[in-house]
């Protein structure tokens, strides 16, 4: 590592530059005068220099952490409201251990919980190859064309699938694979006798997450999926959400806090794991995200703006940095981890995430790397459980 230090005295300037571990030159320049003191030579820059050294030196090697197979959740709970919830303070670096029912109890008026209204879909189709005896798997990421026959898509074995490759799923529906991408992905095409969405709706199955070791069940349907789920697009849940019943948002509301909704259609982005180990290095897939107008004024009126889940953080993080908070469609790579800055997130509901993940760096972010990791050491000296099917933190 090699730091450069500049004072430029007649502007009020300090430049700090250094070389990361790929010999690339990170420079950024502060501006801010002490403004306790009101010296002219005086910086307020320790929180600037730590935001600047973590941002260009951080590795990933130091979010991971040891978690015993058994905490893995592999099934929902009987009620969705009764996880188990981890309270973690940021300003006293305390935790509590409380019940996701009484989430209410920590809301008022002037909060707003946004909320994520994505669906998920049945995004995992199987069928066959002609000349090749295993069962191939394409994993729906999103439509391409406005007819939704035209897909990118994951597929397994990729070396079996080749550009002009068929795989038949049934008489009615088979793909075929027009285009190699960059991590696996596929473009590919249906052809389909009848209505695409309903064969896809027909034979798809639920996306459940590879550490759920069972396959896909009827009842996942049903659960992995928020009782508020509105507009399909997404091939993960956001699992934040999967807490709440309508009697917890019925509370939440009688407590005095507004519900808004956004919607970020989870994909790659989401869950694809980073890849390399240093973190400023890394760059998420884009996911598409809208916030209406009638939401958009619930957001920016709010006192406390609680987002429930990572996909609503990089919603409204994204929202703030494109003007602010009115009614606005596009996608977003918003890649947070700690060094960012958070510019419209006050609190947040997570649940607990896969180590060295772009969503544990995200909280990490929000919460301050050596509390949210001590806390997950907490959660497993607890028992609490991980994961989709898990219990989740409160941050405030």
């Amino acid at each position: 590592m090699h730091v450069n230090l500049r004072r430029n005295h007649a502007r009020s300037q300090l430049s700090i530059g250094g070389y990361n571990g790929r010999g690339r030159l990170i420079t950024r320049t502060f501006d801010s005068k002490d403004s306790q003191n009101g010296s002219p030579n005086g910086y307020i820059i320790r929180s600037e220099l730590y935001s600047f050294f973590c941002s260009a030196f951080m590795q990933l090697s130091e979010f991971d952490y040891q978690l015993p197979d058994e905490l893995v959740a592999q099934e929902p709970l009987a009620d969705r409201s009764s996880a188990r919830m981890l309270i973690v303070d940021r300003e006293t670096g305390s935790f509590q251990d409380a019940s996701f029912h009484d989430l209410p109890k920590h809301l008022g008026a002037g909060d707003c919980l946004i909320l994520n209204d994505t669906r998920v879909f049945p995004s995992r189709v199987f069928g066959k190859k002609i000349g090749y005896d295993r069962q191939v798997e394409l994993f729906l990421l999103r439509p391409e064309s406005p007819d939704r026959l035209t897909w990118s898509a994951l597929a397994r074995p990729g070396r079996h699938l080749h550009i002009g490759t068929r795989v038949y799923i049934t008489p009615r529906l088979f793909a075929e694979i027009l285009e190699t991408r960059e991590r696996g992905e596929r473009l590919l095409k249906f052809t389909c006798n009848g209505n695409i969405d309903s064969e896809l709706e027909s034979v798809g199955h639920v996306p459940l997450p590879p550490y759920i070791h069972r396959p896909d069940q009827p009842a996942d349907r049903d659960r992995y999926q928020t009782v508020f789920a509105e507009k399909p697009g997404s091939v993960a849940a956001p699992t934040a959400g999967l807490h709440f019943t309508p009697e917890v948002l019925d509370a939440c509301r009688a407590a005095g806090a507004d519900i808004a909704k956004v919607t970020l259609h989870v994909g790659l982005g989401t869950f694809q794991p980073l890849s390399n180990e240093e973190v400023s290095e890394n760059k998420l897939h884009t996911e598409r995200y809208q916030i209406d107008e009638a939401n958009a004024e619930l957001i920016a009126r709010a006192k406390r703006r609680i987002a429930v889940g990572t996909t609503s953080v990089r919603t409204i993080e994204t929202a703030s940095r494109n003007g602010g908070f009115h009614a606005q469609t596009g996608e977003t790579d918003i890649f947070l981890y700690p060094g960012c800055d958070f510019r419209g997130v006050d609190a947040m509901i997570t649940n607990f995430h896969l180590p060295k993940s772009s969503l544990l760096l995200l909280v990490s972010a929000f919460g301050r790397k050596d509390l949210i990791l001590a806390a997950y050491r907490y959660a497993v000296e607890q028992r609490y459980r991980f994961f989709s099917y898990g219990d989740c933190m409160l941050i405030l």
